[in-house]
């Protein structure tokens, strides 16, 4: 399998050596793709590479600020002097391609020599228990993962570990087939949790956790906001944000254009 990247940076794996690769899984609310959103504005981030996006429903658009180009699917953000990078995914993986996707991730991580990966997804909030009001994001613990002190995820133990209700929910094989737990409206997240806690797995070497936040479908901005800061402090990288800034993209048609009050008398 080739590498599932093509830019300027195909050549230069050593960019992206011992980085922290940030993915927003595709979930509720979209609240992981809003809060990225944010974090490449307010860091300023450009786009460094476009990943292959074969097994995502395809989509294109301009890009933001009137950029050159097109926006595809699956982008790669970053900048000299910093150590984290943020994939970009815009559209889901298509039904019968879901593990393929998942697998190219992975080969990602592998081959370009990812230091640490952390995953980002919404959980459907209407699902969560009374003991789970006192935070809205939780982590997920993986356990093949290596431990997390002294590397760039270290901070992501302090917070609250999530788990579902049995009561809430029916087991099935997929359930128990997985130590991985049930998320509500997590889209492909539980798949790629299983998935590197497979023996088969070549990432296993890799530090990689998992952050969730209860949301509810809306008018998300807000929840964006607050899970951008939990994510930028959480790998200290919060000291390189001047100012929250929404990306221009926001202001047309994030949430449909604006009616004709007139329609309303």
């Amino acid at each position: 399998m080739s590498l599932p990247i093509y830019s300027a940076i195909n050549s230069n794996v050593e960019f992206l050596k011992g980085k922290t690769l940030v993915v927003p899984v595709v979930s509720v609310a979209n609240i992981a793709q809003l809060a990225v959103d944010l974090l490449i504005a307010s860091l300023g981030l450009k786009r460094i590479g476009i990943l292959d996006s074969s097994y995502l429903i395809p989509v294109i658009g301009p890009r933001d600020d009137g950029e050159a180009g097109f926006t595809t699917p699956l982008e790669l953000y970053g900048k000299e002097g910093l150590d984290v990078v943020f994939i970009q995914q815009r559209s889901p993986a298509m039904k019968e391609q879901k593990q393929e996707f998942v697998d190219l991730l992975m080969t990602f991580v592998r081959d370009y020599k990812i230091g640490a990966l952390l995953l980002l997804a919404g959980v459907d909030l209407s699902n969560r228990s009374d003991a789970q009001m006192s935070s809205s994001t939780y982590k997920i613990n993986l356990k093949r993962s290596p431990n997390l002190e002294s590397t760039p995820l270290s901070k992501v133990s302090s917070l609250p570990t999530y788990s579902f209700a049995p009561a809430q929910h029916s087991p099935t094989k997929e359930t128990s087939s997985t130590d991985a737990p049930f998320i509500p409206g997590g889209g492909l997240t539980r798949r790629i949790l299983s998935t590197l806690s497979s023996t088969d797995s070549t990432i296993t070497h890799v530090p990689t956790a998992c952050i969730l936040q209860f949301v509810l479908e809306g008018d998300n901005r807000g929840d964006a906001v607050y899970f951008a800061r939990a994510v930028a402090e959480l790998l200290s990288i919060d000291r390189h944000v001047v100012a929250w800034k929404q990306p221009s993209s926001w202001a047309a048609g994030l949430f449909g254009t604006t009616h004709d009050q007139s329609l309303y008398g």
